[in-house]
């Protein structure tokens, strides 16, 4: 993980950014250095901008399946699912609903 870019994505959200690929970045750097709570924050952040940006919700769902929260983990999941639906995205739907199967 590169210091210099997380630093990067901190400042550019930081100033209230709206921009869904730099809270999604944000949220996998932090994810990357198993800061499971800050990306959760990030990954919440960027559902609440953009609830539609599919990948997030299978990247934060397999993050909280990895940490042990199911529960969470399924919930994130399941509501990937429906955005999956909604967006008429097969494939994101077909890797939402089998790491929901594997949980």
């Amino acid at each position: 993980m590169s210091t210099k870019r997380l630093l990067f994505l901190e400042s550019l959200t930081q100033k209230g950014s709206n921009d869904a690929l730099a809270w999604y970045g944000l949220a996998m750097e932090y994810k990357g250095l198993a800061r499971t709570d800050d990306a959760l924050g990030a990954f919440r952040t960027l559902r609440e901008k953009h609830p539609d940006y599919v990948a997030m919700y299978l990247m934060c769902g397999g993050m909280l399946g990895d940490a042990g929260r199911k529960d969470e983990a399924r919930e994130w999941l399941e509501a990937g699912i429906a955005a999956a639906k909604a967006k008429g995205d097969s494939h994101a739907l077909g890797e939402l609903t089998s790491s929901l199967a594997n949980l």
